[in-house]
């Protein structure tokens, strides 16, 4: 690794500039004028096309910080590479060929890393390629080879993300699994990640194997398809930012973005209230993001979809609710569902429609849950009981709490 941490950005296979650190911890990051001369695009909302350096005082920008591992996997890149876990920059050199999007981070001299010589099977697997992936589930990079799986290797990109289980959550994948088939069937006109539970080589347990949606696959090659996460769209740094914000934050920023469309705006609301039905209460700015296009930003699929709260230690919705941080999923109202939808631009008639429209396919994905073959039956009772629970006893209710809303309103005229 250079002495001077410095790294060369390619946007798929084009040479995008140089990215910097310099002496006082300051983080340079300059397009190369060939790059703006090609009229090629911005590689980041918060980085704009510019002759000028963009400067970040405070460490990696938003945009780059966003990519580096966090967890588990970080902790195991930085002792392989023999630096501290909070040196961000290091750890993309590090392992910045397989990154998020269509981004990679080059090093001009590579550091070698260190033998670990009592690591586990699934932290060696995930050290065998220079790729990183956000997210505090332990997870690997993989490619596919016919019907198998295996870890992606140091110069290869991966086609699929396998997601481990976890010690401190007993049925975690079981657990998004059903709750990414139950999210399938509410939104059926949604694009929902696909996934399947299979063997990776070298891994003792089963993992949760995902499909890329930032990536194209061919017999011949595999191209990068460029996206970014609401963190980094709203300039937030890694690690717990993601939870300091509201939902309608989304919203507005949809309703605000030059080249977004409303209806992004409506889709997203209608993918949080789902979610919210479901009991997934671990939607932050990290789990949600866009796709770079032609005509702007558009939604990806649906991914991180997790009943959280299923576990006592997840009941707090991880974003602030109709002006309510920390909110209970317990105590959700349909006031706050009719608050967070006038933040999304919805009025009050178009977030009772929204909430009908997943009412009418509830019975079908209840009875999806019911029929999975996937997860003990206990686990699938509980969540098919919760979420009846939650639609009978607030989500309902909306329409009810809209009529009376109107008749106060038309009493006060008179």
């Amino acid at each position: 690794m250079a002495e001077t941490l410095w790294g060369n950005i390619y946007f798929k296979d084009i040479y995008v500039g140089r990215l910097q650190e310099e002496p006082s911890g300051r983080v340079v990051f300059g397009y190369d004028p060939s790059y703006l001369e090609a009229m090629q695009p911005a590689i980041a909302y918060t980085l704009p096309l510019q002759s000028g350096p963009h400067i970040s005082e405070r460490g990696l920008h938003s945009f780059f910080d966003n990519l580096v591992a966090e967890g588990w996997l970080r902790k195991a890149q930085a002792k392989v590479l023999g630096v501290d876990p909070s040196n961000h920059f290091a750890l993309l050199l590090g392992f910045g060929l397989d990154l998020a999007g269509a981004i990679s981070v080059v090093d001009p001299e590579p550091r070698k890393h260190k033998p670990l010589d009592h690591a586990d099977g699934a932290t060696l697997a995930a050290l065998s390629g220079r790729a990183s992936l956000s997210g505090v589930q332990r997870k690997l990079l993989v490619v596919k080879d016919g019907r198998q799986y295996r870890p992606v290797g140091p110069d290869e990109l991966s086609t699929h993300i396998a997601k481990l289980p976890s010690g401190n959550l007993a049925g975690l994948i079981e657990l998004e699994y059903l709750t990414t088939q139950a999210m399938r069937v509410l939104l059926p006109n949604d694009d929902v990640v696909d996934m399947e539970i299979a063997t990776v080589s070298s891994i003792k347990e089963q993992t949760l194997v995902i499909p890329r949606f930032d990536r194209t696959v061919t017999r011949k090659s595999i191209k990068r398809i460029h996206f970014e996460e609401f963190n980094q769209l709203l300039g937030r740094r890694s690690d717990n930012d993601k939870y300091d914000g509201a939902y309608e934050e989304m919203g507005k920023f949809i309703l605000d973005t030059p080249g977004c469309i409303p209806a992004e705006a409506d889709r997203l609301l209608q993918r949080i209230l789902a979610c919210l039905l479901m009991g997934n209460t671990d939607v932050h700015f990290k789990n949600v993001a866009m796709f770079h296009t032609r005509d702007g930003l558009r939604l990806t699929p649906a991914y991180d979809l997790v009943a959280s709260s299923v576990c006592p230690e997840y009941q707090s919705v991880a974003l602030t609710v109709s002006g309510i941080r920390n909110l209970e999923i317990a105590k959700l109202q349909p006031k706050h569902l009719l608050n967070m939808g006038s933040g999304f631009g919805l009025n009050d008639e178009a977030l009772v429609t929204a909430v009908e429209t997943i009412g009418k396919h509830l019975s079908a994905a209840l009875e999806a849950l019911s029929k999975s073959a996937v997860g003990s039956k206990e686990l699938r009772n509980q969540l098919i009981n919760r979420m009846e629970k939650r639609w009978n006893g607030r989500f309902k209710l909306t329409g009810q709490l809209l009529s009376k809303r109107q008749s106060k309103g038309a009493k006060a005229k008179d």
